[in-house]
């Protein structure tokens, strides 16, 4: 499949590929690699398809950070009025630093700690989305002792197994972890509507990620609704209704894409006529297609009937293709000309899970060639790691003609920083 297809990021001009005004050749030339392109203009263009679409209901778009946590994108995103959904105290951390709105912070995560939960709740996000009966008391208990009124909304888990490509990627039936089973809501809503410090404003659900039909999305908002007006005929209202996120990209082994104005058609009029404001957790919607991973071919190596292709980046880099079974495109940064082959594209490290693609059809490179992993802005370097004491690699963000380093590559000093010897004797 050629990649033009796949994706109008990244474009081939004269057997070179681009990030906006730059070649991705004079990218690594000047920074190395591994290293992990963003372009701006591809996210700025995904987050208005997304404010577009849904143009008919009062809306926020709240960035899934999980996705990519990168300062630059989070300062970007924030100007174009987004705000930001988060998992952890590391991600609240990083939202504050990025300089968003409390107000336009959404915190989910299934094992919130006491820490992170009390200083959300002292910055004053506009809610939590409470995933156990456990958790809403611990909630109720910081905001009784801070003496704050806390905004809460409970993640309902639908019992909806969604069609994503992996089984770690479905997280709205009942045996997945997330969520509290729908039977259980309203009566938790009841206990929460009775508390001095509590605040129901909202209700959550999210059913997966990576979901390319609009159906499993309907689904889900119709059961919610459904509790929304149980709750509302108690006298309990609420101002919005979370649908998470989820929506689906490009990858080598789907061509399909979310289509978000079908979904908009569908649940707009629902939301609209509940009175509801709608919240949606784009990530990898928003900066997956936005991304690459450039890697150099270390060497070619011929074994049976096999052939390897050995590339300075692996599993530490982007464990995708191994953790999910994620095919991502490879194509050369700059056309060599070479017969195609199939081959594996495998990285350096001492595992034989290490991988970028297995079986893959690429023009045969050489040592030195420059190869571009497409659809890799999400859950790429956020999920890399220093397994094998392996450097992480930079990154760089290119803005039309301007390309600025928003993270600089590891060094040697830093895989052993915070350790100490202890005295022996």
């Amino acid at each position: 499949m050629g990649t033009g297809l796949l994706s109008s990021a990244f474009p081939r001009r004269e057997g070179v590929l681009w990030a906006g005004g730059v070649p991705l050749s004079r990218i690594h030339e000047e920074y190395g690699t591994p290293l992990y392109v963003y372009d701006a203009a591809v996210v700025r263009q995904r987050y208005d398809r997304l404010v577009d679409a849904f143009a008919g209901v009062e809306l926020m778009l709240a960035y899934s950070v999980k996705a990519n946590g990168n300062l630059a994108l989070l300062d970007l995103l924030r100007r174009l009025d987004s705000g930001a959904d988060i998992v952890s105290g590391g991600e609240l951390f990083r939202v504050r630093a990025a300089g968003f709105d409390p107000e336009r912070v959404v915190f989910a995560g299934v094992g919130k700690s006491e820490e992170e939960l009390a200083e959300a709740i002292r910055w004053g996000i506009h809610g939590f989305h409470v995933e156990s009966q456990a958790e809403l008391e611990t909630i109720d208990r910081l905001a009784t002792r801070l003496g704050k009124r806390t905004p809460i909304g409970l993640r309902v888990n639908p019992d909806i197994l969604s069609p994503t490509p992996h089984a770690y990627t479905r997280t709205g039936h009942a045996q997945a972890k997330f969520g509290i089973p729908a039977g259980d809501v309203v009566e938790l809503y009841r206990w929460a509507a009775s508390r001095e410090h509590l605040w129901c404003r909202g209700i959550d659900v999210h059913i997966g990620s990576q979901i390319v039909s609009p159906d499993p999305h309907v689904q889900a908002l119709d059961q919610v609704l459904e509790i929304v007006e149980r709750l509302r005929a108690e006298g309990i209202t609420l101002e919005y209704v979370d649908l998470g996120g989820g929506f689906g990209v490009r990858y080598a082994d789907q061509s399909e894409t979310m289509p978000v104005e079908a979904l908009a058609r569908r649940i707009v009029p629902s939301v609209s006529a509940a009175g509801l404001r709608l919240v949606l957790e784009p990530g990898r919607f928003l900066v997956g297609e936005a991304g690459v991973l450039l890697t150099r071919v270390l060497l070619v190596k011929h074994s049976g009937e096999k052939t390897f292709v050995v590339t300075d980046a692996g599993m530490t880099e982007l464990i995708r293709p191994s953790h999910y079974g994620g095919e991502h495109e490879i194509e050369p940064v700059r056309e060599n000309g070479a017969a195609r082959r199939v081959v594996d594209v495998v990285g350096p490290i001492c595992e034989t899970g290490d991988f970028l693609a297995r079986d893959r059809e690429l023009a045969l490179p050489v040592a030195g060639d420059v190869l571009a992993v497409r659809t890799a802005g999400a859950y790429g370097f956020v999920m890399s790691s220093n397994y094998n004491a392996r450097l992480r690699p930079a990154e760089v963000v290119v803005d039309g003609e301007r390309v600025e380093l928003v993270r600089e590559r590891e060094r040697m000093v830093d895989l052993i920083r915070g350790e100490r010897i202890p005295e022996w004797g």
